[in-house]
């Protein structure tokens, strides 16, 4: 059971507060209610380059990272298709140097045309480093224009194209930061040895001035349901063939989620899911094989991927793949199965509920998805999980019209 408390500010701000009496640390999380779901198809890649521009200096503080590093501290952040999260991590003693960091770099971020243009530079190089001059770098820059044809998630966090960064002007990006960046659409966490009294004044004494802009009303275009297979093949200079199979499934708040993540791990969890052991240990077809879930807010998606063994067909490996997926969608998972996956789950749910920072964020997102109580349903929600619900779903989404195939054929083997 994770204890908190939560509070709010005039300006709209959320709060959370969890205490932990054992750490000498304290956690300052922002989740800002912004991803690359929210942009323009015509201007990509914003919410990834603000993660960069916030420390690019506000007007008061010309560099983030110094003092946060004379207090002992670390931070740092990530962008995904749904949200944009800073945290920091110091000694609890110094909590309020983190406080009046991310304060001020809500209120008044410095929009300088050095910052833009460095911070401009960063994310045009980490495009062509990570994304096109990396083996399978652009694997979802072609994955998800292949399923997505509505919604945003039709475009990667790092946006659709460099030009769009490149086009950038100051005026796109004083707009796009005043829309998400104020109280009105971040939860604040804060986690450690502390006070709920202290925790108050201290976060009423660095936001309580911050204006609210009001609440960002979300009209995003909703993705059609899917009725046919889609099947694309791309040619690139990569070690060996790889495979991405991609299956249309719910929302993030939708009941059966947990299920389809259930899902994926009979496939795909370890070395003694369904898809290792049959694809790599018993037929030899590949040299790696996973399966996961996005963790999509909106309609995301159950992925099966791997790369193929040298001298292995496409055709070969897409037999065997959906003869795995007929016979998962056949029978029940029998309950030593069941037993092996859920007792995986809840050692990994411990395991993660150990740091002080994993704590944070995840009650920083389960308030985000509408109430950080749902960070001690979770298990039992997992727990609830039959057989036959695998079953029902599975039937459901591991559909063929359900699916789109991306191939990524090796230059080296031809």
């Amino acid at each position: 059971m994770i204890k908190f408390e939560r509070f709010s500010l005039p300006n709209h701000l959320r709060v959370l507060f969890h205490k932990d009496a054992t750490s000498p640390m304290a956690v300052v999380n922002v989740l800002y209610d912004v991803g690359a779901r929210d942009e323009s198809p015509e201007k990509t890649g914003f919410a990834h380059l603000f993660e960069h521009l916030m420390f690019g200096g506000s007007v008061n503080i010309p560099d983030f990272d110094a003092p946060l590093q004379k207090a002992g501290g670390e931070n740092n952040a990530f962008t995904s298709n749904d949200i944009t999260n800073y945290y920091d991590v110091v000694p609890a003693v110094n909590l309020e140097t983190a406080l009046w960091l991310e304060s001020d770099r809500m209120l008044s971020l410095a929009f300088t045309p050095r910052s833009l243009e460095v911070q401009r530079s960063v994310v045009i190089e980490e495009f062509k480093q990570r994304y096109l001059n990396q083996p399978y770098g652009d694997v979802w820059l072609e994955l998800r224009p292949l399923i997505y044809k509505e919604h945003p998630y039709r475009w990667a966090t790092i946006g659709k194209e460099i030009e769009h960064i490149e086009q950038a002007t100051m005026e796109d990006v004083k707009h796009f930061f005043k829309r998400f960046y104020h109280p009105g659409n971040a939860i604040l966490c804060i986690a450690g040895n502390l006070e709920l009294d202290y925790v108050q004044t201290v976060v009423e004494k660095w936001f309580g001035d911050i204006p609210s802009v009001g609440e960002n009303l979300r009209n995003l275009p909703q993705e059609p349901t899917q009725t046919e297979y889609r099947e694309k093949t791309i040619e690139r200079d990569v070690p060996s063939d790889g495979f991405y199979y991609a299956f249309r499934m719910v929302d993030r708040l939708h009941p059966d989620y947990l299920t389809c993540d259930v899902l994926s791990d009979v496939l795909g969890r370890d070395k003694s899911a369904r898809l290792f052991t049959r694809l790599k240990k018993e037929l030899q077809l590949v040299s790696e094989v996973n399966a996961y879930i996005t963790g999509s807010l909106d309609s995301g998606l159950l992925v099966i991927s791997g790369k193929l063994n040298p001298g292995v067909h496409f055709d070969a490996l897409d037999d065997a793949l959906w003869n795995i997926i007929d016979d998962l969608n056949e029978a029940p998972v029998s309950s030593k199965e069941m037993d092996r996956i859920m007792n995986k789950i809840r050692t990994s749910k411990a395991f993660q509920e150990q740091g002080l920072l994993n704590r944070a964020m995840a009650l920083s997102m389960f308030e985000l998805l509408g109430d950080a109580e749902m960070i001690n349903q979770e298990l039992d929600q997992y727990a609830s999980i039959t057989a036959h619900d695998l079953l029902r779903v599975g039937r459901e989404v591991l559909q063929k019209n359900q699916c789109s195939l991306l191939k990524i054929k090796s230059r080296r083997n031809d």
